[in-house]
């Protein structure tokens, strides 16, 4: 691929604004030689302003959602593509969120411009849990467990019964719930289910990839390590 147009495609402007970036000499390799529009590079040498080129297609990033942040490119708010670098927004193939998080639900979200892998993640074959900590209005009873484990969970309005879930009890208040399947506002309508209201939701694992100590509002590129410990429990 030509360098303007693998520039262009990362975001970094049109076709035109990346002709002018070279012929301002603000292209230029690692050793801070100017390059031109026709010179054949590798990705991983090229500098824009002496800064290396954000990753190349096929990006995989992790995110830590805040609260109050809508998962979507549209919306009068906040979104999450504001937390990113403004270019990620003009990226060829775009950088779309792997499912999403609702707009009161913090947590751990992955992005990406892979449609293969984004598929992947979020196929039902794949199987990947992703692993939630609910804080709740009232008590738990005691019985919770045994209702999503059993497989035969109904929730209002559906046909077809939960798949079996695990819930581990924090504290009186306090659930980890893991999910084996992604229904619309899942954990939530669960708790409504039994009798129950999700006062806060915070999505800490998906697959083997925990959110760990990324702080609020923070990303970070994952690596071909990163992404074998995320379908980890992956068995497609």
């Amino acid at each position: 691929m030509k360098l303007v147009k693998h520039i262009a495609n990362l975001g970094y402007g049109s076709r035109r604004d990346v002709q002018w970036m070279f012929r301002e000499g603000r292209v230029t390799d690692a050793a801070g030689e100017v390059l031109y529009a026709d010179d054949r590079v590798e990705h991983d040498a090229i500098r824009i302003d002496g800064e290396p080129l954000d990753p190349p297609s096929g990006l995989l990033l992790m995110l830590h959602k805040p609260v109050g942040i809508t998962c979507s490119t549209k919306d009068p708010g906040r979104v999450v593509y504001d937390l990113l670098p403004p270019r990620f927004r003009l990226r060829s193939p775009a950088l779309s969120t792997v499912g999403r998080l609702d707009r009161d639900t913090s947590g751990l979200l992955l992005l990406t411009d892979d449609g293969q892998l984004l598929h992947r993640i979020i196929a039902p074959k794949s199987k990947l849990p992703k692993v939630y900590v609910a804080q709740l209005a009232d008590e738990l009873r005691g019985d919770e467990a045994a209702a999503f484990a059993s497989g035969a969970l109904m929730l209002d309005g559906e046909k077809t019964p939960l798949l079996p879930a695990e819930l581990e009890p924090l504290d009186a208040r306090t659930a980890r719930l893991t999910l084996h399947e992604g229904r619309y506002h899942q954990v939530r309508r669960m708790f409504a289910a039994v009798g129950n209201h999700v006062a806060a939701l915070h999505r800490e694992r998906i697959g083997g990839l925990a959110l760990g100590e990324l702080p609020a509002g923070e990303w970070r590129t994952l690596d071909d390590a990163a992404r074998a410990v995320l379908f980890a429990t992956d068995t497609a």
